[in-house]
């Protein structure tokens, strides 16, 4: 949902495991928004960039249509990361005019703010849900950088880097069994790197160098869609726990800066 490729759109796909679909427009035309939800029917957006503002707005999607929730985020921003369900989701980090680790709970009717982050940056890769969270990379300003952090719950812990520091990467999996992939590391990046719970692990890299895509999925099967290089794509991939592959059938709506959530099928 969402994203940017000459402008900024509402479109919205869902994916079947072989297929995009293109379903109704949310509410608000944005990118750089966040998106949690275990599946395809049942997802919560929340922030971002509209054509004009860094907002807080939240929309629901039912599996049908995009419901906008009376409330929105505490502190509007845009290039945030999400974790958990439609019902008890986190937002954190992301850019309010300059780098923040705000951190934010949902409770499925109204945002609470919590503790934030060791370090205010945007674009953090991101796993996990609202009671066990992991960000990883990230800009807070200038450039990437490879610190990864735990949420417990309570607060946020400095965990071990990453081995390859990069912004606006990919994410799925758990706090403790996480993949990240892609990002922006000086140059866009196809990188990719598996979560013990302990430390991270370079793996085989994405067929396509992207950052700022969209993403989906657990350690060993994720889902990686659109996202930029020199130029916008859709392509989407998938990962097996060993190796990505290239799906024959792109996103209908080519853009980068955009949510997702749900499961690789």
């Amino acid at each position: 949902f969402g994203g940017s490729d000459t402008v900024n759109t509402s479109a919205t796909e869902s994916w079947n495991g072989t297929a995009w679909t293109t379903k109704n427009n949310a509410n608000t035309a944005r990118r750089g928004a966040a998106g949690a939800g275990g599946s395809n029917t049942s997802v919560i957006a929340f922030g971002g960039y509209d054509n004009s503002n860094i907002i807080g707005a939240t929309e629901t999607w039912n599996g049908t249509s995009w419901t906008t929730s009376p409330v929105s985020l505490n502190t509007a921003r845009t290039q945030i990361a999400g974790a958990g369900t439609q019902t008890a989701a986190l937002a954190f980090s992301g850019y309010t005019g300059s780098y923040v680790g705000t951190t934010e709970s949902w409770n499925g009717s109204n945002w609470t703010s919590v503790n934030s982050m060791s370090t205010g940056r945007s674009l953090v890769g991101r796993a996990g849900t609202q009671s066990a969270a992991l960000a990883m990379g990230g800009e807070p300003g200038g450039s990437a950088i490879t610190q990864t952090e735990s949420w417990g719950g309570t607060s946020w812990t400095t965990v071990n880097s990453l081995n390859t520091a990069r912004y606006g990467a990919g994410g799925a999996g758990t706090q403790t069994a996480a993949l990240a992939f892609g990002g922006f590391t000086g140059a866009t990046s196809a990188a990719t790197e598996s979560w013990s719970g302990s430390s991270w692990t370079s793996v085989n890299s994405m067929n396509t160098a992207r950052s700022r895509m969209g993403s989906a999925g657990v350690q060993t099967a994720a889902l990686a869609f659109g996202g930029s290089d020199t130029v916008n794509t859709s392509a989407t991939e998938s990962w097996n726990g060993t190796s990505w592959t290239t799906s024959p059938n792109s996103m209908n709506t080519v853009r980068s800066g955009l949510g997702g959530a749900g499961v690789q099928t």
